[in-house]
C-alpha cells in the first residue's frame, strides 16, 4: 500500500491511511531502525526497542506490513523464527496530496509525531550536553537561519542539504564508520513563512 519505491527519495508515501500508521511513536522507531540499519529482525529482537512485548511488536510489524512499509524477510535458520525487513533502502518521502479526503488530519498526526520526537532529542541533548565530551557538545549545533529564497531557490537548498548528508546515513556506513562515529540526529526543515 506504500506507493512504491523511489529512488534516493524514499518510499512516497501520500495514503491518508499509510500516515495513519505510521502515526504511532514504536511503529515509527520501528521503520526508522531497518530503514537506518538494513537489519532483519524479529520481533523480540525489537521490542525492547520500542519499549513493548514481543506480542505487541509482532502486531506493529504486521500492521506496517499490511501497507507496505515492512515485510517478511527469508528466515535466517529453521524457518519457525518470523523475520522482518525494510521495503525501502533509503526510508520514507512523506508526499501528501491534500486534495484526497483525510490527508490534512493524516499528515498533521504524523508530522506531530515526528516534531515531538525531534524536540524531545534536542531537549535530552541540551540536558546531558555538559556530561558529554567537549568534542562532541562543541561539534553540536541547533540552529535557526532567516533565508530570502524562490521556489526553485529551496528545491536547490533542500537538494544540496540532502548531497551533503548522504554520504555518512547510517546504512551505507555501518559496517565501516570511522572510529569514535557516533549515531547523530539530523533535523532540517525548510517551509515558507507568511
Amino acid at each position: 500500500m506504500a506507493e512504491g519505491r523511489a529512488g534516493s527519495d524514499g518510499i512516497r508515501v501520500s495514503d491518508p491511511r499509510v500516515m495513519r500508521a505510521l502515526a504511532h511513536p514504536a511503529r515509527i522507531e520501528i521503520v526508522e531502525y531497518l530503514n537506518d540499519t538494513g537489519a532483519v529482525v524479529t520481533a523480540t529482537e525489537v521490542a525492547g526497542m520500542v519499549g513493548l512485548s514481543p506480542s505487541a511488536t509482532s502486531y506493529h510489524l504486521r500492521e506496517l506490513a499490511k501497507y507496505g512499509l515492512v515485510e517478511q524477510a527469508p528466515s535466517r535458520g529453521d524457518g519457525r523464527e518470523r523475520v522482518w525487513r525494510s521495503t525501502s533502502s533509503t526510508g520514507l518521502r512523506i508526499d501528501a496530496d491534500f486534495e484526497q479526503p483525510g490527508v490534512r488530519a493524516a499528515t498533521q498526526a504524523l508530522v506531530d509525531l515526528y516534531l515531538n520526537r525531534d524536540l524531545d532529542r534536542m531537549r535530552n541533548w541540551i540536558a546531558k550536553q555538559g556530561d558529554e565530551p567537549r568534542e562532541w557538545a562543541e561539534a553540536s549545533a541547533i540552529m535557526g537561519q532567516r533565508l530570502l529564497l524562490t521556489a526553485d531557490e529551496l528545491k536547490e537548498l533542500n537538494q544540496r542539504i540532502r548531497e551533503l548528508t548522504d554520504p555518512y546515513r547510517m546504512r551505507d556506513r555501518q559496517d565501516e564508520a570511522p572510529e569514535g562515529a557516533r549515531r547523530v540526529s539530523v533535523s532540517y526543515a525548510a517551509i515558507p513563512e507568511d
